[in-house]
């Protein structure tokens, strides 16, 4: 078995695709109006639309904007220079700054216009 995504249901997926795009520095694949894919080297964040929810059986089942549990993370070579490129887009969507971690981890963590918590990460083992 391997993860293959992880899928952000949202009711307004235009902002949200913008957004990726930019925090990223990568194109996303918009398949539909109502479906797009982050496609990096190890897996796929993908995003869709409220509307997509009736394929799966129903609106009910996911209530876009309400995560308070999941943190979607991106390992990247160089927090620092990504904060340093994304501080004014990202505004006081920043929860925090880059900031070294007791497991070795350089961390940024912000929100997406959802609500939902990112973290862009580099391992500093061996490096501290």
């Amino acid at each position: 078995m391997r993860l293959a995504s992880a899928r952000i249901i949202t009711a307004d997926i235009k902002p949200m695709v913008d957004f990726y795009r930019t925090a990223a520095d990568m194109d996303l694949i918009q398949y539909t109006e109502d479906f797009a894919e982050l496609r990096t080297e190890t897996a796929v964040l993908a995003i869709g639309s409220i509307r997509t929810l009736q394929l799966f059986g129903g609106g009910h089942i996911a209530t876009p904007g309400t995560n308070r549990a999941v943190i979607i993370e991106f390992q990247v070579d160089d927090v620092d220079a990504h904060y340093n490129r994304l501080a004014g887009f990202l505004g006081e969507q920043v929860v925090q700054v880059p900031t070294t971690m007791p497991w070795g981890n350089r961390s940024l963590l912000f929100r997406d216009p959802d609500g939902n918590l990112v973290n862009f990460f580099t391992p500093l083992t061996g490096k501290q």
